[in-house]
């Protein structure tokens, strides 16, 4: 039986592989930057604004973040390497005035307390083992009237086995929350109000992409045009299968959730 701890150290250990990329593309969840762009919308941000981008990988939001909205970015993700190579994108694009990434466990958050204006973690929030902490965590590090953005799976009802596994956990499937889940654990840790707005097609659109490259990959490791090291292609190919399959049904989604501290926010 895993821990968490072996939840999070796997969650970063396969987000590092090449082959991860290929399968979920540059930003790792479902709607891309579109998604990431109109998270940003929901928060407000602006230049002069300090983020923080909790399990940032590879650093593709965070810079684009800072890019599209001047705000200052600092990036933290569990993944040593991770954070090597986002600091080392924000040096070649220039943003190293903007943005900077640290590494840091998302439950043990190492900054002060009201440091700063936003706090948002796209597509991860639901691998967090202890997730009340680490919603404790955010606001903690929120300055008063500051809010925190979310992006994640929902789940309505019981899934298949194959979406129970270690590697549907690592692919923010197996502990995906109820929707209204999400609002509790950001009111519960101190945001006075929660807005959400739901993406459903972004998911349907991202699996049904995930199968398509699946397929490709399955051909092109029979042909010996690639390799895929470590790979057990029909695990994630039924996790795939399955997953279209729950969101055709309606028990998969996808939602933005904004939280405020200490300020009233109109629903969406």
């Amino acid at each position: 039986m895993e821990t968490g701890e072996d939840v999070k150290a796997c969650c970063a250990a396969l987000y590092e592989q090449d082959w991860v990329r290929l399968l979920l593309g540059e930003s790792f969840h479902p709607g891309g930057l579109a998604l990431t762009e109109r998270l940003g919308v929901l928060l407000d941000l602006h230049p002069g604004m300090r983020v923080l981008d909790v399990a940032a990988g590879r650093g593709t939001s965070a810079l684009y973040l800072a890019k599209r909205f001047g705000c200052e970015v600092v990036g933290t993700d569990l993944s040593a390497e991770m954070v090597r190579e986002a600091a080392a994108r924000a040096e070649a694009e220039g943003l190293s005035g903007l943005v900077e990434f640290r590494q840091g466990d998302a439950e043990r958050l190492a900054f002060d307390a009201a440091t700063f204006d936003v706090v948002l973690c796209e597509c991860a929030f639901c691998t967090f083992p202890d997730k009340a902490t680490a919603a404790c965590e955010f606001t903690r590090v929120l300055r008063p009237g500051g809010r925190i953005g979310l992006s994640d799976l929902t789940r309505v009802d019981m899934l298949p086995p194959a979406l129970e596994t270690l590697m549907a956990w690592v692919a923010c499937i197996a502990d995906a929350l109820p929707l209204a889940a999400y609002v509790s654990h950001l009111k519960t840790a101190g945001c006075d109000s929660v807005r959400a707005e739901p993406h459903d097609e972004a998911l349907a659109e991202m699996v049904k992409d995930i199968r398509a490259r699946l397929t490709t990959a399955q051909i092109l490791v029979g042909l010996k045009k690639t390799e895929l090291s470590g790979v057990n292609l029909p695990e994630p190919q039924e996790m795939a299968r399955a997953a279209e399959q729950a969101v055709h049904e309606g028990k998969l989604g996808y939602a933005l959730v904004v939280g405020e501290r200490n300020g009233g926010v109109e629903a969406v």
